[in-house]
């Protein structure tokens, strides 16, 4: 039987087609293709990064049963949380998101650790979700050391319970109510064996807020607990579950120290000072109308060397929120903000600005932020 001949050029013809077709074939699985996933962490202390300047962290510490947290693109969900521990004891664990250092493991960029006495306020923004069949505490956990540790445990712990579900109590006793932050809570004091702990717990569950984080500092300070000379090493919210936890989860997570000088009244050079030198320069110019608004943000660098992958971090007043930004992104969108560089405009020279701007939305009276932040220090306004 005669071999069959395939003539040259239609061989190629053949080739070109089939290139063409799986061309086609690969593009359209590329434009349909879903959007990285989220990354999940079920390692004890396993841990990842979130918008290039805070840890999520799994961190099971009292139970062997298995615990598995979801990293978000801008915070965290539980997604297993097997076993139980008794009411009476410690939780089992804390996953959690923070900005500074814990164990070693600082978040990228962090001004964390701080003296205490150098920070002019350390703005965070939060939003939880709660589950019913379960029993934890939803809350910050804030780290005081007399020295700059970035590794074991600190001195002093400071808890914000926004919430409690089921029997459960901080560690130590009840030892009266304060108003810290506009708000009235729970005060209760004790040690744990290896540091001091001081909590505050609000009556009511809070599902999110934006506050100064020093505003608890200062109460823990002034009940003598620190020292203005202390250190501040990392800002940490999320959960400690005794029983279950599944479905628990940081909506946002937002945290700026502002290094901008010392608190003392008596240091002629504090932030209040019109002479002392600034690094950075922000001019903030807005366009309002009701119910809206657009910001037209520049940032000078008045230092000697070029910056960076810049973040300015501001809080926007109650009542705003971002709609959309150009050339930087603003994360969260209310709150305890930062925009960070886009791709193109990442370094201020020495001398030099980079500008960015974005649409808001507001409710009640407008109000422009009081203090910016470029990669931890503080900025003067034009």
């Amino acid at each position: 039987m005669p071999r069959l001949r395939h003539h040259p050029r239609t061989l190629r013809a053949v080739s070109a087609a089939l290139l063409t077709t799986l061309a086609a074939l690969a593009a359209l699985l590329t434009a349909t293709a879903p959007a990285q996933a989220d990354t999940t962490i079920c390692e004890q202390y396993g841990s990842t990064v979130i918008q290039g300047r805070y840890v999520v962290q799994n961190n099971r510490w009292g139970t062997s049963a298995t615990q598995c947290v979801t990293a978000t693109d801008s915070g965290f969900r539980v997604t297993q949380a097997d076993g139980s521990v008794p009411t009476n004891g410690a939780p089992k664990s804390y996953p959690s998101v923070f900005n500074g250092c814990h164990y070693t493991n600082c978040s990228p960029g962090t001004a964390l650790p701080a003296r205490i006495s150098g920070i002019s306020s350390a703005p965070s923004s939060i939003s939880y979700s709660y589950v019913a069949d379960a029993v934890y505490n939803a809350s910050y956990d804030i780290w005081l050391d007399p020295t700059p540790r970035t590794d074991g445990v600190n001195r002093t712990e400071i808890m914000i319970w926004f919430n409690r579900v089921g029997p459960i109590q901080p560690i130590g006793s009840q030892v009266g109510t304060a108003t810290v932050a506009g708000r009235t809570w729970e005060v209760w004091s004790g040690g744990n064996g290896t540091n001091d702990v001081l909590s505050f717990v609000a009556p009511s569950a809070i599902s999110s807020w934006s506050f100064d984080v020093m505003d608890f500092v200062r109460a823990t300070v002034a009940r003598g607990m620190a020292g203005s000379d202390w250190y501040l090493t990392s800002v940490q919210a999320g959960f400690e579950p005794w029983q279950n936890g599944a479905g628990l989860a940081v909506n946002s997570f937002s945290s700026t120290v502002n290094t901008g000088g010392s608190q003392d009244p008596g240091d002629p050079n504090g932030p209040g000072d019109p002479d002392a030198p600034a690094a950075c320069t922000v001019s903030y110019a807005t366009n309002v109308w009701p119910g809206g608004f657009t910001a037209n943000v520049t940032v000078t660098n008045n230092g000697a060397a070029p910056v960076d992958g810049w973040r300015l971090a501001f809080t926007l007043p109650s009542g705003q929120s971002v709609v959309h930004a150009w050339n930087a992104s603003v994360t969260p969108s209310s709150g305890a903000v930062t925009a960070t560089a886009s791709a193109g405009n990442s370094r201020i020279a020495a001398g030099g600005s980079q500008s960015f701007g974005f649409q808001g939305a507001y409710s009640g009276s407008f109000a422009q932020p009081g203090a910016f932040q470029l990669n931890g220090t503080a900025c003067r306004t034009a």
